[in-house]
């Protein structure tokens, strides 16, 4: 179909691909628990314009590119991890706020400020700009084009004439798994954020991890290779 083949193969190493824990998914999540289902969204927004950047790119050869130029693959390596460095220090941060004021008075359930604090600088709901921030980290990846390009290959037809409508398909299709998996997280966020107001010991646990997570999601690019 389209030039792809071996579609179920490709259906079955996608979800399980999709299921792996990310940067991304980890702020999709974030930012539910904190600031609702449509906040989520916005954030889940931000990774699938970040997703349908870095296929393009894939497909039009940014892949062999980053490959070829280590100068290149280096710069943007570096400054995806510098980026999440930057908001697991946010993270931990507010977690150490969220400890010391363990005591003082709990939220009510329609205030906000508590739950999983930002995951960036510490901002507040209203200056956080959460699709900004998910696309940001969504293409601040080299490693994810690579992936993209070295996923996307094996299932198209080198025959085919329009080699572009199978990656177009591979795309949309890794979109919509994408999407249904973000939808969960979202609603599964939003579910603990009342046991994160209610909670501040748990609110500030769950951003400490969320914090270390991303230092070692950070470590990992830095230390990755084109190859």
């Amino acid at each position: 179909m389209l030039g792809v083949t071996d579609l179920p193969t490709y259906l079955v190493g996608l979800a399980l691909i999709i299921l792996l824990p990310g940067p991304n998914s980890l702020y999709v999540i974030s930012v539910a628990a904190r600031r609702g289902v449509r906040t989520g969204y916005a954030a889940a927004c931000g990774v699938f314009c970040g997703d349908a950047v870095l296929m393009t790119l894939s497909a039009a050869g940014v892949a062999s590119l980053l490959q070829a130029n280590e100068m290149l693959y280096a710069v943007v390596k570096y400054a995806g991890a510098g980026y999440l460095t930057w908001l697991a220090i946010g993270m931990l941060r507010a977690a150490v706020g969220m400890w010391r004021t363990r005591h003082e008075r709990i939220p009510a359930s329609g205030e906000r400020g508590a739950g999983v604090a930002s995951a960036g600088s510490g901002d507040t709901g209203g200056t956080e700009r959460p699709y900004r921030r998910a696309l940001v980290i969504s293409l601040l990846n080299p490693k994810a084009i690579l992936f993209f390009v070295s996923f996307f290959v094996q299932f198209v037809d080198p025959g085919y004439a329009h080699p572009g409508l199978s990656f177009l398909l591979l795309g949309l299709l890794a979109t919509l798994f994408s999407f249904v998996y973000l939808t969960a997280l979202i609603f599964g966020g939003s579910r603990l954020a009342e046991q994160f107001r209610s909670r501040k010991r748990l609110s500030a646990g769950a951003t400490s991890a969320a914090g270390a997570l991303f230092l070692g999601f950070a470590a990992k690019l830095s230390l990755s290779s084109a190859g």
